[in-house]
């Protein structure tokens, strides 16, 4: 017997996952006493292994191919001027502006005057004193709830060099920088050391690598890191997976805490002195993105991380940057830095393995390879080799850091502000510890965490009144106007959110089938079909015994969910009680089935398409899309069909499917949506319900940027004035009834406004995450136009 946990989404997946390990077949081979013919007009298939595990490799040989190609297609979104160093600003900032998009650095920062300087009536704020600096603990404000916290190394002379932040690894306090606490070699500390020659220095707390306090709780406040349901995931993923869907990033966040800190640096411009960032590990991702995206920042060093991101997908996942090598290397970024200096340490970076099997998405990270970081610093200096000058001066390298915050690093770095200023000896003088009781750095970071969490829900609250502004030019007035208006906002879809494969034809299909039912209604047939080329789409093809010379039936595509196979709807031997083999009924109906093979199998290998295809700034909808076009082409193609009448109906992640392929293929003529349509933002952000994606292990479910421009409303408008009809279990843990009445509302509102109300529908029935075949089959022969038996 097989326990199966119910636990929301979680129990849905694992249980769809397990059926399909019991009831299909892991290779699809013919029948032994089937005759083997193809359909007419197609070559015969010639079946070898799993076909299901063959598309999944194709794939993943095309995107590999697609980032490979990314390094030279970049260049067609830069168009650097170098005859002057105005000109050349003018002419990267438009890159620089969608690289703020890109990391969420989007909303406007607060004001402020002054560092908050944090104490205690039993301790102060100064806890730690060196010959020539103080430590203070500080905090300041940054966006809505968010604020920074960390130390403040401030000089005890008049002779102040410059403003540093300086930045440690995720998994590094600034205690350890600062030499107050163990886990830094004091030759590292470059945060001391900087202090040493005179420079005023921060050191932000960054979100850490533990997961302490990634709950799940209904609690709103949650002060007690003890209430709430662990959800494994480190703080960053957390934190990540949330904000991703809202357009904003840890990333972003973090970088948000730095600049912050600049305006303050910056805010009296007669006394201003120059701003230089230092960062190590994830603190040199953030110092080189800091720095690229705000020109005050007057000199850089990042140590442990500058290399090719070609790889990016195979690092954590909070690294994934929607669009990334889409247009931007660690080169292109530097190169936004220039002319400012940027000096690259190649020292050895932080290493860390997540192994798959846990909620956490698999990843890893490992120093940058010397050979790797000297070949991105090359690239970089030839992307800046046309200014005319030497690009050596942009761009430093040192190489022989046996680790990070070396002399010769920090030397160069501090050469940029003073040839004169010289680093004292790496050991140097420790900082006295006027600490009474070292408190644990827990509150701090929970701190942390808590508020990027609660400012990602607060964007989440107002994630409604966001869409309908950005939706404010689509026009209900009509159905030719809405259907005229809406042309912006499918591409906008396609194009910024899912992603699309511009330049890449469909290609001939090149058919391939063989007969492997032979039932008393219907034959069925195994179909494969080439897509762009390069990969593949398979699906099984169910048609009716008794259609007649000449005539044209409808078609209805039915879609499998999470780690489904054709064979789970389309087959009358193979029974998994979710789906109900849906397609065979139908086909007994009359209507002609096509159940195609969805890419969402294989557990982390499916998962890690959707990573390598994130930073090129596609999904793996951008592969879906295209197959189920190949498809619907393929099959309008056929004498028996007509292309007028082929509708979609899809469960759970095939609901999610119904959701953005008929969008996008307009031959679907409609679309039913089954045990997936909810408040899909709310489901996806929420760190205060338990069916929340936050807390399973579908880590590839997020869209970038989603919630401030797309709902399931909005894409249903999409498939508008086309027929819609939402399919829905009483006790389906997706998600309660009330959010999927709500969010349904909202379509049926828009159906009624451009006055076709009987185009859309809803059935709730008392059952599970399944399919029904109640409703949805009298919607389909009503919409279809095919008679009921």
């Amino acid at each position: 017997m097989i326990v199966v946990r119910r636990f929301g989404a979680y129990a849905v997946a694992y249980g769809l996952c397990f059926c399909w390990l019991f009831a299909s077949p892991l290779a699809a081979a013919p029948e032994k006493d089937m005759p083997r013919v193809p359909l007419d007009g197609t070559r015969l298939l010639e079946i070898e292994g799993d076909i299901a595990s063959e598309m999944i490799d194709s794939i993943d040989r095309f995107l590999m191919k697609q980032i490979d190609a990314s390094v030279e297609r970049r260049a067609q979104l830069w168009q650097r001027d170098f005859s002057s160093g105005d000109a050349y600003h003018k002419s990267v900032e438009p890159n620089r502006q969608r690289f703020r998009k890109a990391i969420g650095v989007v909303d406007e920062r607060r004001k402020f005057q002054g560092f908050q300087y944090l104490g205690s009536t039993t301790q102060g704020a100064r806890i730690g004193e060196a010959s020539r600096y103080n430590v203070y603990t500080v905090r300041w404000p940054v966006v809505h709830g968010i604020h920074g916290e960390g130390l403040l190394l401030e000089p005890k002379g008049s002779d102040t060099l410059a403003n540093v932040i300086a930045i440690p690894d995720a998994d590094h306090t600034p205690e350890m920088l600062v030499g107050l606490d163990a886990g830094i070699d004091p030759a590292s500390q470059f945060a001391r050391r900087l202090a040493e020659t005179g420079c005023r220095v921060l050191v932000p707390t960054l979100v850490d690598r533990g997961d302490q306090f990634s709950t799940i709780s209904p609690d709103l406040v949650r002060d007690d890191p003890a209430v709430g349901r662990r959800t494994g995931l480190t703080h960053r993923e957390y934190i990540y997976r949330a904000a991703f869907e809202m357009g904003r990033h840890v990333i972003g966040y973090e970088v948000q805490k730095v600049l912050s800190a600049v305006d303050e640096f910056m805010r009296d411009k007669s006394r201003a002195l120059p701003v230089g960032v230092v960062g190590y590990g994830e603190g040199g991702l953030l110092a080189l993105y800091a720095a690229a995206i705000d020109e005050r920042i007057f000199v850089t060093l990042t140590s442990g991380y500058f290399e090719s991101r070609q790889e990016v997908w195979k690092e954590p996942i909070e690294r994934n940057v929607f669009s990334l090598l889409h247009e931007f290397g660690d080169a292109e970024i530097a190169s936004l830095v220039s002319p400012r200096p940027l000096v690259i340490e190649a020292a050895p970076g932080p290493e860390l393995v997540i192994e798959p099997g846990t909620r956490r998405a698999p990843g890893r990270l490992r120093s940058p390879p010397v050979d790797a970081v000297r070949a991105e610093v090359q690239r970089a200096r030839a992307l800046l080799s046309s200014s005319g000058g030497s690009a050596v001066g942009f761009v430093e390298l040192v190489t022989d850091a046996a680790a990070f915050g070396s002399t010769a690093a920090l030397s160069e770095f501090l050469e940029k502000f003073s040839p004169q200023r010289e680093l004292p000896a790496a050991a140097g003088e420790l900082p006295r510890d006027l600490r009474k009781h070292k408190p644990s750095p827990d509150a701090r970071q929970q701190r942390q965490v808590r508020e990027m969490d609660a400012y990602t829900q607060f964007l989440a609250r107002e994630a409604e009144a966001a869409r309908g502004k950005f939706w404010s030019k689509a026009n209900h007035s009509s159905i030719e106007t809405w259907t005229e208006s809406v042309e912006w906002y499918r591409d906008y879809l396609y194009r910024e959110v899912i992603g699309r494969f511009d330049g890449i034809p469909l290609g001939d299909p090149n058919v391939r089938s063989v007969k492997f039912l032979d039932e008393p209604a219907y034959d069925g047939y195994r179909v494969v079909m080439d897509c762009m080329s390069d990969y593949v789409a398979y699906g099984i093809l169910l048609i009716p015994k008794n259609i007649r010379p000449g005539e044209k039936r409808p078609v209805v595509v039915c879609q499998h969910g999470l780690e489904g196979r054709p064979r789970d709807v389309a087959d009358p031997k193979v029974d998994v009680p979710y789906y109900k083999r849906f397609a065979c009924h139908l086909a007994e109906r009359g209507f002609i089935t096509f159940a195609p093979q969805n890419p969402y199998i294989f557990v982390d290998r499916f998962r890690v398409l959707q990573r390598k295809a994130n930073p090129i700034k596609k999904s793996l909808f951008s592969i879906i899309i295209p197959q189920h076009q190949q498809i619907v082409d393929w099959l309008a193609s056929l004498p028996m069909v007509d292309p007028k009448r082929i509708g979609f109906y899809g469960l759970s992640y095939g609901g999610k499917t119904a959701m953005r392929v008929p969008p996008m293929v307009k031959g679907y003529c409609l679309s039913i949506c089954s045990a997936d349509f909810n408040e899909w933002i709310w489901k996806n952000v929420s760190t205060r319900s338990g069916v929340s994606y936050v807390n399973t292990i579908e880590y590839e479910i997020f869209e970038f940027d989603l919630g401030n421009t797309f709902n399931y409303a909005e894409m249903a408008g999409l498939i508008a004035p086309r027929p819609f009809m939402v399919e829905r279990g009483h006790y389906d843990g997706v998600a309660p009834d009330t959010q999927v009445a709500y969010e349904y509302a909202r379509v049926r509102l828009l159906y009624r406004q451009l006055k076709i109300p009987e185009r859309t529908e809803i059935e709730f029935f008392d059952g599970p995450h399944r399919i029904n075949g109640v409703g949805t089959f009298s919607f389909l022969h009503k919409h279809l136009r095919w008679p009921a038996p």
